[in-house]
């Protein structure tokens, strides 16, 4: 779609509606990353807002990191929604009612989102100062700067006449995606035939575009299937269960009453240890007997737990595909990454967690 230039007409209109102000452009990401994860994936979220918005960056020199970031903590802060995956397993795990366990979060998960939207004008700012010094990204390929080159092999490549057909099919597999018609790889596939065959119908031309994508589509699947082997590996081995018994050991009884307000500290460093699975179905139960037995609301621990584990948390965190998803489309290192992204991601966990005391929620 990319190279059809199907995204070119869009990008011309955002920057004629809010202009080439980083500011701006950051809280949009931000927006659009909330809208999209409304529907409770962050695959798609990150599908959907990172090559919408990516070009944007590189035209305006800004970094992708900075996309990044944005767009896993909006996802992040998102995944605390009842339909969620780590506040659906909470409930289930604890098997406590739904309302019962994220109702008093609705107040502490709308600061937590107003906590993102504070990040996105203060890296808006970041980016626009460096711009403004002459420091802004420059993307290069091939040692030329491809925000600037305009070859005419990439002009050929483009499809202006198949714009509203190319738009057409990307919002038909955007739906497809978000209804659940099909399952993602198979939207995927069945886009990406109907897509090279119009836009590019002689044979010649298709091998082309697929050896020009093939690169980094094998290197994300390769990554992907490592990173579900080193998963597997860790729960198989029973490891998981071992490293919950031995934290709940390590936990001293001086501090059970606290037991909450320690979880919701840990929450979001402790996405990088567990998966959601192995912590919520393996740990969770573990921690909340243990509260119960100091008297303590198992509840509380739940509500702790989701603050940060495997919602700001999952979109850093090596244990879930989507993360190499989002740091795969972004152009970006894992390491990277994570060196910007996690201190972020923490303090949107405790700025959530303290609004949970002051109104309540964990006590």
């Amino acid at each position: 779609m990319s190279d059809a230039g199907a995204f070119e007409p869009i990008i011309e209109k955002l920057l004629n509606a809010i202009g080439r102000d980083p500011v701006k452009i950051t809280i949009g990401t931000a927006l659009l990353a909330m809208l999209l994860a409304l529907n409770g994936s962050g695959a798609v979220t990150f599908l959907v807002t990172i090559p919408a918005m990516i070009t944007l960056y590189k035209a305006l020199g800004m970094r992708s990191t900075t996309l990044a970031t944005i767009t896993a903590l909006s996802s992040g802060t998102m995944n605390l929604l009842p339909w969620g995956g780590p506040t659906l397993r909470a409930a289930t795990a604890l098997e406590a009612d739904m309302s019962y366990l994220f109702n008093p979060m609705i107040i502490p998960m709308v600061c937590g989102l107003i906590a993102v939207l504070a990040i996105a004008v203060h890296l808006g700012l970041k980016e626009r100062a460096l711009i403004n010094a002459g420091k802004g990204q420059v993307y290069t390929k091939g040692g030329h700067n491809i925000a600037e080159e305009a070859t005419a092999e990439m002009e050929a490549l483009k499809r202006p006449k198949l714009f509203v057909f190319n738009i057409l099919l990307i919002l038909i597999a955007i739906l497809a995606m978000i209804m659940e018609w099909f399952a993602p790889q198979i939207v995927f596939l069945l886009g990406s035939c109907i897509a090279i065959l119009v836009n590019y119908p002689k044979l010649d031309d298709q091998k082309k575009r697929i050896s020009a994508q093939a690169e980094s589509a094998m290197m994300m699947g390769t990554v992907v299937l490592a990173a579900g082997c080193f998963n597997g590996i860790m729960r198989g081995t029973e490891m998981i269960t071992a490293m919950a018994e031995q934290i709940v050991l390590m936990v001293p009884t001086a501090i059970f009453g606290f037991l909450p307000v320690v979880i919701g500290v840990l929450s979001m460093p402790l996405s990088l240890l567990f998966d959601p699975d192995s912590y919520y179905f393996g740990v969770l139960p573990v921690l909340a007997s243990s509260a119960a037995q100091a008297g303590i609301d198992p509840i509380l621990i739940g509500r702790a737990s989701i603050l940060g584990q495997m919602t700001t948390g999952f979109p850093v965190s090596p244990l879930t595909p989507a993360t190499f998803l989002l740091v795969g489309l972004s152009g970006i290192d894992l390491a990277e990454h994570q060196k910007k992204t996690i201190p972020y991601a923490f303090s949107v966990t405790i700025v959530m967690l303290i609004v949970s005391l002051l109104i309540g929620s964990l006590s």
